[in-house]
């Protein structure tokens, strides 16, 4: 009825391993963004690591505009890397995965 399942349950355990090197090389992956005007700097990961935060020092006197700047600039780097991260995951997970009768009906 499910045809060889030993050979599905291989697909699946590649499938996981590709997913386990996709989240590795994200670790490599960098995403840079800054504020409209590069006050604020940051790199983080696809995987959502923050790497490096750089501050212009006209920003250091005033402590509620600097965290306005990095809340700003930290979700847009945050927004990107997640997009990548799901997307090559998705990718990675779909690749490997087993041809199931039956699970595609809702095309």
């Amino acid at each position: 009825m499910f045809g060889d399942l030993s050979g599905m349950m291989g697909k699946l355990k590649e499938a996981q391993e590709k997913v386990e090197e996709t989240k590795k090389r994200l670790d490599t992956v960098l995403i840079d963004e800054a504020s409209s005007d590069n006050k604020v700097k940051v790199t983080l990961t696809a995987n959502r690591k923050i790497k490096a935060i750089t501050i212009d020092e006209t920003l250091l006197n005033d402590a509620e505009e600097l965290e306005d700047y990095l809340i700003i600039t930290l979700n847009k780097a945050i927004e990107k890397a997640t997009a990548i991260n799901e997307n090559e995951l998705a990718v990675a997970a779909k690749s490997g995965m087993p041809n199931i009768p039956g699970m595609n009906m809702f095309k």
